[in-house]
């Protein structure tokens, strides 16, 4: 009996046997498969460091492709210059002095006709001092009066649309005309302003300024015995240009589609891209501090530390954009995974807005069903949108996106308060 039980177990136990070895075999197959998963991490961490490492040179290429490369823009960015009260110093010192230089005040008097005499004597009447000190401060008054007017902002703009042409040369080899380019040195010739001033002094009662001949000085723009060694850079930057950004954005996308945990990545991404955008606003601050130390005597500091910074102005924009965006992304990413920390939190922020539509007695109804069902969708359009308002803004500043991101919290908040399915729960048995 125990040999026929023991037969009647032989195809059981071979059938066993036989599962056996197949999944042996099947775990030994599978066995090279584990390293997958290492290599799509590596490689998936590897993108992510490059689009990290090309964040910082994606944000000067988008600088010198659309800011300094645009002649519109160039002129937007420079224009408020023409307010700057520092900018006004020195452009009023510089014609002043150009003026006085040429102004030789005994022989041009000597010089006055009989006719002109008494409006002339009426215009120096009111002088303190010595005769040529006296004219000076009289010069000097009439060139600020007229560059805080309106007319020098017009002047201006137009320099500086000039200037930009210059600008490239000095960067790109182009350009040329009324700013020149000098020895590493971009200077904004003065002498439509000359002309405006010389009229003013003779409407003024001065009109020995008639006499003076025309004038040619000039006002420094950008000056750097690293003017020349930069060429090459800027002129590749400016290929680049558009080209780099998309380049970085692809990599970094990359990486969070081959990473095996993506939610993680898209967080790792986010942040690191952050922190490469952040290392441009140190380099920025150390490279103004060693542009105004090598700056030679005669060029006012101040000045040039206003066009420096007007300069580099959406630069610095760019970094906080870029930064503000990577932290939103990063924050969004880990809120809506299924973390300890997350899923507390957003359960505090749930039970929080919950509490307050109890007690307002307010239902749902049909409103409250729908955003129920589209309450993913609705959650990640505030953020586009909110993102999008971010990028679309010109050079948002820190309260702006502040108050972008006070505007995107109201909103899911109002999307939490609604979301409300109404669902009736059904009574236990027996009740």
């Amino acid at each position: 009996m125990e040999t026929d039980g023991s037969r009647s177990e032989s195809p059981k136990a071979r059938t066993e046997l036989e599962a056996l070895h197949a999944r042996v075999a099947a775990l030994e197959a599978q066995a090279p498969a584990r390293h997958r998963p290492r290599a799509r991490s590596f490689f998936a961490a590897l993108l992510i460091l490059v689009a990290a490492v090309l964040t910082p040179l994606s944000i000067v290429s988008t600088w010198a492709k659309t800011q300094i490369g645009d002649t519109d823009n160039y002129v937007a960015m420079m224009a408020p210059l023409a307010s700057d009260p520092d900018v006004q110093s020195a452009v009023s010192d510089r014609v002043t002095g150009a003026v006085m230089k040429h102004l030789d005040v005994k022989a041009l008097l000597a010089d006055v006709a009989p006719a002109d005499r008494p409006v002339v004597d009426k215009a120096l009447s009111s002088l303190s001092g010595p005769l040529t000190t006296g004219v000076s401060d009289f010069v000097h008054g009439t060139v600020e009066k007229f560059v805080t007017s309106d007319a020098f902002k017009t002047i201006w703009t137009d320099l500086n649309r000039t200037a930009q042409s210059a600008t490239m040369k000095a960067l790109s080899g182009s350009g040329g005309g009324a700013v020149k380019l000098t020895h590493d040195t971009v200077t904004i010739d003065l002498a439509p302003v000359i002309d405006r001033v010389k009229q003013r002094l003779v409407d003024r009662g001065l009109t020995i300024a008639a006499k003076i001949p025309e004038i040619h000085t000039d006002f420094t723009v950008l000056t750097s015995d690293s003017v020349g060694k930069a060429k090459k850079w800027f002129r590749a930057l400016q290929i680049i240009g558009f080209w780099l950004p998309l380049v970085t954005l692809v990599l970094a996308a990359g990486g969070v589609l081959l990473a095996v945990r993506r939610r993680r990545a898209l967080v790792t991404t986010a942040l690191a891209v952050a922190a490469g955008a952040v290392v441009l606003g140190p380099a920025v601050w150390l490279g103004r501090a060693f542009y105004l130390d090598s700056l030679p005597s005669e060029v006012s500091q101040p000045a040039a530390g206003s066009v420096f910074d007007a300069l580099f102005g959406y630069v610095r924009a760019l970094v906080r954009l870029v930064v503000t965006l990577g932290i939103v992304v990063a924050l969004a990413a880990w809120l809506t995974g299924d973390g300890r920390a997350a899923t507390r939190l957003k359960a505090m922020w749930s039970g929080g807005i919950g509490a307050v539509r109890d007690a307002a007695g307010v239902t749902g109804g049909p409103v409250g069903r729908w955003v129920h069902r589209a309450r993913r969708w609705l959650n990640w359009t505030v953020v586009v949108v909110a993102a999008a308002v971010l990028v679309a803004w010109d050079r948002p500043t820190g309260l702006v996106t502040v108050w972008i991101a006070l505007c995107a919290l109201f909103a899911l908040a109002v999307i939490e308060f609604l979301d409300d399915d109404s669902t009736p729960h059904l009574a236990a048995p027996g009740s």
